[in-house]
């Protein structure tokens, strides 16, 4: 039996979104027509091939299938205060997790086996509620549309090879500030930061085997040695370097983050409201995105 939570009534993106996030984010807000663009365009194409993908190579989970695990996704839902995506399962030997909506009409989440196989169910429930942070957020909206310009600017020799790389640099910014917020609701929906940290720190390096035997404390400590190497200017040049190119921030910077703002003032005031203003204009629209 998982422990009791606080339900979020009425929780809006904005409430939990991390300030690096909200800055790509409405960055990416000024490019015109990119809104009706994805809505209207691609999503209904996307929706469509990767719901008979998933259809044909996964396993729908619901109150007869993987019953568990469906629970598991009604409650994070339900603390979010979210319509419930489907939910399903496929085999890989990769730990992931993603999801995909566009318009809000046939919203997904997809977990790996063996993503499933390395976690407790509270840290499954954290990574289902990572990537309804995603949906929450929104995120997939910016994420189609900035690929394709990335790559037509690539097919244009010289200029556009740098345009295309100045895009993709951009691009990964904002996908990992935004991994820093559906961090966030993972936390959200467990309420216990220690939980999510060590979802981090499995997919670090663990596996079936070793994951009962990784300290939590001791990761979290790798995490505020990693934050030493910025006290000086050749570590933060060298840190930079290594995240340039990588689409999620280092799990021990993520664990680091959670964290601190497990500790907030912000994070408390969240759990201490029984009810939050509700947006009635927000609806689950969502987007793809890697765990």
């Amino acid at each position: 039996m998982l422990p009791s939570r606080t339900p979020l009534i009425g929780l809006s993106a904005d409430k939990f979104r991390h300030p690096l996030d909200l800055e790509a984010t409405n960055a990416l807000k000024q490019l015109p027509g990119m809104d009706i663009l994805v809505r209207n365009l691609l999503g209904p194409l996307a929706e469509q091939f990767f719901y008979l993908e998933n259809i044909a190579a996964g396993v729908l989970v619901g109150e007869q299938q993987l019953p568990h695990l469906h629970k598991l996704l009604l409650e994070a839902c339900q603390i979010l205060d979210l319509e419930p995506p489907q939910l399903y399962v496929r085999s890989s030997p990769t730990p992931n997790a993603y999801t995909f909506a566009m318009r809000g009409k046939q919203p997904f989440i997809v977990l790996h086996t063996s993503l499933i196989d390395l976690l407790t169910p509270e840290e499954i429930q954290a990574v289902i509620a990572h990537e309804l942070g995603h949906l929450k957020c929104e995120h997939g909206v910016y994420l189609t549309p900035v690929n394709i310009m990335v790559l037509a600017a690539g097919l244009i020799p010289t200029w556009g090879a740098a345009i295309a790389e100045t895009l993709r640099g951009q691009m990964l910014q904002w996908l990992r500030c935004a991994e820093f917020t559906c961090d966030r609701a993972a936390l959200l929906a467990t309420q216990d930061s220690k939980v999510v940290s060590s979802v981090l720190m499995k997919l670090a390096g663990g596996s079936p085997i070793l994951a009962p035997q990784l300290n939590l404390e001791a990761f979290l400590a790798q995490a505020r040695a990693y934050d030493d190497i910025s006290k000086n200017q050749l570590g933060e040049m060298l840190k930079q370097a290594q995240t340039a190119q990588l689409s999620h921030p280092v799990p021990v910077l993520r664990a680091r983050e959670i964290d601190r703002w497990a500790s907030s003032q912000e994070y408390q005031a969240l759990l201490e409201q029984h009810s939050i203003g509700y947006n009635s204009e927000a609806k689950p629209k969502g987007g793809w995105r890697n765990w």
